[in-house]
């Protein structure tokens, strides 16, 4: 045979061979579900009940991912939904199965040639389950593994329960699906795998806009509870809630299958998603900018400018002199903050305008110029360098990992960060202890406590040499567990005391610092604060 010939028919066997593949895109109904087949070369077949949207069947490459007694859904399912399907020719082929509730409209979209599920979730009200999440259950025989988490969410094989029922001991140590959470700002994909041939199931956000928290806020994202490994996207939930739930389009989110390792959201193209028909899409067209420059910003730390409103929510991180740019944003007027790292140090407001972009620059004036006489951590709105801080996202604290809570003595000017505790618990670690030296008698001072999250109505109250300072008023109640469900982000309260003249004393000097509160509770779960920062000042 010529060699022309031979590579004639191979090009001819590789055609016919995509052609194959893309011809089988497409949607049956078969048993009361749609099924529906992407037509990818890395085939992607799964089926929908028609009578309330559960996801019963997965099959990548031909192996079935779905697990069988609980399936793939919004919430915990919607129970009965009228459900419907439709084939869209745009730029590409597209399959959408659309869902509809009283209050909630959800989408799975398919685009020709693509092993992945393009997902968006309208909502005109809170699910009365109290959070809006996609859940996908899946074989943990097929999907054992958790990316980029490991073990700390691994629950299988549990041998007690340290908390509730969602901390477990596993192997001597502490694990929760809550150990498996990122902060928005910093997502990128969060993944189950295994298989022999390395299979990747994937959740990819490009945008929480309609979801509440901020930019730090952070929720659980996978769990391989040992009958299922679930793999999540949360939207709104109440864990560690800081403000209203927002209504409107989440998403697109999307829901991709790989054997070619880790993708990455800043890979994800989802211009396209406007030809499909969704309740609640503004195109780019629709929208507007802000852009500026922030300063005030204390050096070494990072900028992030935060716009949000009850509709949208939006960040972008600053660059080495200050100048950002926002993602593109929905109209409407926005409250606008500026945070070193996590610490809130301007606010002001701006309108964002549709085909428009906005100058506005924000200027933080928290690090003006004070006599700090000394300072315990940084102003960073995390409990950066304090004892445990390096574990406790990953970790109940009752962990033998742990390093012991205390009651702990910090001597200013000789104990490294890790003599000070990142968090007080009441009936575990309480007061924190605070020992200096002064050259001279001081007049007036202040001690400022810069906190991020409370938990039952916990708050600081100082002794100073004796001298009781004032109880605080409790702050806002955030009705969630926090230090252990590796949470650390509240509201951010900030607590300053003047203590008198006369009260600050030449040589020896001692302060410390209790948790008060009108609740109870005991050991880990008794009214605890997280440490920011500590300083006194003149």
């Amino acid at each position: 045979m010529e060699p022309k010939s031979v590579f004639q028919l191979a090009v001819l066997s590789l055609l016919s061979f995509v052609s194959s593949a893309y011809a089988a895109f497409g949607y049956t109904s078969s048993g009361g579900n749609y099924v529906v087949d992407a037509g990818s070369a890395n085939p992607l077949i799964f089926s929908v009940s028609q009578s309330n949207c559960d996801i019963r069947s997965i099959k990548y490459r031909g192996t079935e991912l779905q697990y069988g007694s609980q399936f793939t859904h919004i919430n915990s399912g919607l129970g009965s939904a009228t459900v419907s399907i439709s084939q869209i020719n745009g730029s590409n082929k597209y399959i959408k199965v659309t869902c509809v509730t009283s209050t909630l409209t959800h989408y799975i979209v398919v685009r020709a040639g693509d092993s992945s599920m393009f997902l968006a979730t309208y909502i005109t009200a809170q699910p009365s389950i109290g959070e809006l999440r996609w859940i996908a259950r899946l074989l943990p025989d097929k999907l054992p593994g958790e990316y980029p988490y490991g073990e700390v969410s691994n629950t299988q094989s549990s041998t007690s329960t340290v908390e509730g029922s969602d901390v477990f001991v596993v192997n001597g140590q502490t694990r929760s699906k809550f150990y498996s959470s990122t902060r928005f700002i910093d997502e990128d994909s969060h993944c189950v795998f295994g298989g022999s041939d390395l299979m990747h199931v994937c959740i990819m956000t490009p945008q929480q806009e309609s979801s509440s928290g901020g930019p730090f806020f952070r929720d659980i994202n996978s769990n391989n509870a040992g009958a299922s490994t679930n793999l999540y996207n949360y939207m709104n939930s109440g864990h560690v809630q800081t403000e209203p739930y927002r209504m409107g389009l989440h998403g697109p989110y999307i829901m991709q299958f790989s054997r070619s390792g880790i993708p990455s959201v800043k890979n994800v193209d989802v211009s396209w998603f406007g030809e499909v028909g969704v309740t609640g899409w503004v195109p780019p067209s629709g929208r507007g900018r802000v852009t500026g420059t922030a300063s005030g910003v204390q050096s070494g730390m990072e900028g992030v400018v935060h716009w949000f409103n009850s509709a949208a929510q939006y960040w972008a991180r600053t660059s080495s002199n200050g100048a950002f740019t926002s993602p593109l944003m929905k109209p409407g007027t926005y409250t606008m903050v500026l945070y070193q790292t996590e610490f809130k140090i301007a606010t002001s407001t701006v309108t964002v305008t549709a085909g428009q972009t906005r100058s506005q620059n924000i200027a933080g004036t928290f690090n003006t110029s004070r006599n700090t006489l000394w300072q315990i951590g940084q102003y960073d709105g995390q409990p950066t360098g304090f004892r445990n801080a390096d574990k406790f996202l990953r970790m109940h604290p009752s962990d033998s990992r742990m390093s012991n809570w205390g009651p702990l003595t910090y001597k200013v000017g000789s104990s490294p960060l890790t003599d000070f505790p990142m968090a007080v618990f009441q009936s575990v670690n309480n007061p924190v202890t605070i020992r200096f030296n002064l050259g001279s008698a001081l007049g007036a001072a202040t001690l400022r406590i810069a906190t991020t999250l409370s938990f039952a109505g916990s708050r600081p109250q100082i002794n100073v040499n004796g001298w009781s300072g004032p109880a605080p008023s409790a702050p806002a109640k955030i009705d969630s567990r926090g230090v252990t469900r590796g949470a650390y982000r509240g509201h951010g309260e900030v607590f300053t005391v003047a203590i008198p003249t006369g009260k600050l004393v030449a040589g020896s000097n001692t302060i410390t610092i209790s948790s008060i509160s009108g609740s109870s509770g005991t050991t880990f779960l008794s009214p605890n604060f997280i440490f920011d920062a500590v300083e006194l000042f003149q």
